[in-house]
């Protein structure tokens, strides 16, 4: 349930890559190609999500951490960089918990406070699972690429930010996570679990991102004691997928300074 990248050599350190909801490891395709030369990458699907597609419910973001956190042990990952989106990226602080001593630096991409999704995403969330649920999983997903503000810039720019690439994707979600009636486990206090990741942080929107996740992200940074905003322009939900080089840039700066 996960991909394991390692042709830069079996020395190199580690770095753990976590998509957002609809997606699956794909969506790190450019960064495998980028940071596999000077890193050994483990790419984790969510339940419900690519490689873990059968993984039951809940799909809560306790359970999702526990299910990214189950992965890294048999890998034999330590030492690692922990790069995450939108879903990916907010339950970063319930896996660093998860696993002691594993994680060094962390890459927030698009983050929400773990157990408290912003309002639009509560709204596009619940549209979801109720389409799935009175027409099918397809419509879902086409209503979540044409309604969801985290797709705008690539609807809007459908050639140079790959829409097409990431609609296939998408178009493989098994939509699992809107059809559970599963009650989910509540996230503990998530301002002790922000305030644990003491570790050099990134935490970064597009620029034209929804303003709650500019919002979330800059309340996050608020509470990592090592945590820098910063913001990639020109770009909206995903600057990861929208703008490779210039996200895979400020990483790599980011990387270097946490290094220095």
């Amino acid at each position: 349930m996960y991909s394991v990248t390692t042709e830069g050599g079996q020395t190199l350190p580690w770095m753990i890559l976590v998509h957002g909801m609809s997606q699956d490891h794909h969506y790190f395709d450019q960064q495998v190609a980028y940071f596999g030369r000077t890193h050994r990458l483990l790419a984790v699907d969510l339940p419900g999500h690519g490689l873990a597609s059968k993984v039951e419910g809940p799909f809560g973001h306790v359970e999702m951490a526990r299910h990214v956190a189950s992965e890294i042990g048999p890998a034999g990952v330590h030492g690692a960089v922990y790069w995450g989106t939108h879903t990916g990226a907010t339950i970063a602080p319930l896996v660093n918990r998860s696993c002691p001593g594993v994680l060094t630096s962390f890459i927030l991409e698009g983050p929400a406070v773990p157990g408290e999704n912003p309002a639009v995403v509560v709204d596009l969330l619940g549209r979801a699972a109720r389409t799935v649920r009175n027409i099918g999983v397809e419509a879902a997903i086409e209503a979540w690429w044409s309604e969801s503000c985290w797709f705008d810039a690539m609807r809007r720019n459908p050639d140079q930010f790959r829409a097409a690439e990431h609609l296939e994707m998408i178009r493989d979600f098994s939509g699992a996570p809107w059809l559970s009636d599963a009650p989910a486990i509540p996230v503990p206090d998530a301002k002790a679990l922000l305030r644990e990741m003491n570790m050099p942080t990134l935490v970064y929107n597009g620029a034209d991102d929804h303003a709650d996740f500019h919002a979330a992200a800059d309340r996050i940074t608020s509470f990592i004691s090592h945590a820098v905003r910063a913001t990639v322009q020109d770009t909206g939900g995903f600057p990861t997928w929208e703008r490779p080089m210039d996200a895979n840039a400020l990483v790599a700066g980011f990387l270097r300074d946490a290094d220095g």
